[in-house]
């Protein structure tokens, strides 16, 4: 635990001091990313998106969306500790509720009963919860395996995993290492349309890719509010967003 608490403190530290210092280049660190981008373009060709075809293939619709539903009910979880995290009380208790009736009526979240009743759906992390509060982006990533991100993202994404996500207090390795990948064979799955559709319209997908997530990662850190990013693609001050 010392050491996990050490790592936090860490990762806190970097991306606020990241985060507020201004970048002379949107993505300083491209040589690197673009290798890192390639190996993971590479891999997924050659391994990861075979894979999802084959169990978009296999599965039954029915099946996939059950286990896409069942990922998606662990993210509503960790969606209402952010916006509890943000102040958005009204938000987070509507969270809390569609967790509870999903993980209940809806059999551990296998059937999204709570979408039928009208309880809407949001979709929060931490890395949000720090571009509420102001933090900026810092420096692009992109990290093997898992794709675009930011030093501030990625500071969250860990921050998650030691604290909030579900699938962390899974006791038994080889369990919760099935369901981590399950999990990324499900979404890849669903991404099968989109890579496709980016392979061929973009001439720089790496570019393409870097300046969609920078701009999606402000949108919705201003709940969906389409705002211009300046040139170093910091977050504004959250107090002018909302």
């Amino acid at each position: 635990m010392r050491s996990k608490l050490l790592t936090l403190i860490t990762l806190v530290m970097m991306t606020l001091l990241t985060g507020c210092a201004t970048l002379d280049n949107n993505d300083p660190l491209e040589a690197i990313n673009r290798g890192v981008y390639k190996f993971n373009d590479v891999s997924d060709k050659a391994v990861f998106k075979p894979i999802a075809g084959a169990y978009k293939a296999v599965m039954p619709s029915p099946i996939r969306s059950g286990v896409s539903n069942f990922f998606a009910n662990l993210r509503t979880f960790v969606t209402a500790i952010n916006q509890v995290l943000q102040f958005k009380f009204n938000k987070a208790a509507e969270s809390a509720g569609r967790f509870v009736i999903n993980s209940t009526i809806g059999i551990a979240g296998l059937f999204d009963v709570a979408s039928k009743q009208g309880v809407p759906q949001y979709k929060e992390d931490f890395g949000q919860t720090l571009g509420y509060w102001g933090v900026g982006n810092g420096a692009y990533l992109v990290i093997p395996f898992i794709g675009p991100s930011t030093i501030r993202d990625t500071s969250g994404m860990v921050a998650e995993s030691f604290t909030v996500d579900p699938l962390s207090y899974v006791n038994d390795p080889a369990t919760r290492n099935t369901l981590y990948g399950t999990m990324f064979i499900s979404k890849r799955a669903e991404m099968l349309p989109g890579s496709d559709l980016l392979d061929e319209a973009a001439l720089d997908p790496y570019s393409f890719m870097r300046d969609a997530y920078l701009q999606r990662r402000a949108n919705q850190v201003a709940d969906g509010e389409v705002i211009p990013l300046n040139d170093n693609f910091e977050t504004n001050d959250p107090t002018k967003l909302k």
